[in-house]
């Protein structure tokens, strides 16, 4: 697998922009094998901007129904990455 195949996503909620006006921080969807060196590594190479911390958050997957028959939704991992005063990603330039 390839190192980009870890990060899935950015995470655009209310929160997420709260935490990204307030602390300079950036929430990921990631794989849950991502580790924080690896996220930290990625992030750097992909978007040329200097990371401070990395804190992870594991979620497990909902279970879920289909009449009688029970699933589960697969189990995932929030990255919030702090990046350093004056860097920032911009998910949505021009609007």
């Amino acid at each position: 697998m390839s190192t980009e195949a870890l990060i899935i996503a950015p995470l655009i909620t209310e929160k997420g922009t709260i935490a990204n006006e307030k602390a300079n921080q950036v929430i990921f969807k990631v794989r849950p094998e991502a580790t924080k060196d690896k996220i930290r590594l990625i992030v750097e190479e992909m978007f040329k901007v200097t990371v401070l911390t990395v804190r992870t958050s594991n979620f497990l997957g909902k279970e879920r129904r289909r009449g009688r028959v029970v699933g589960r939704k697969p189990d995932w991992k929030k990255a919030y990455v702090t990046l350093k005063e004056g860097d920032k990603i911009e998910f949505f330039e021009g609007l």
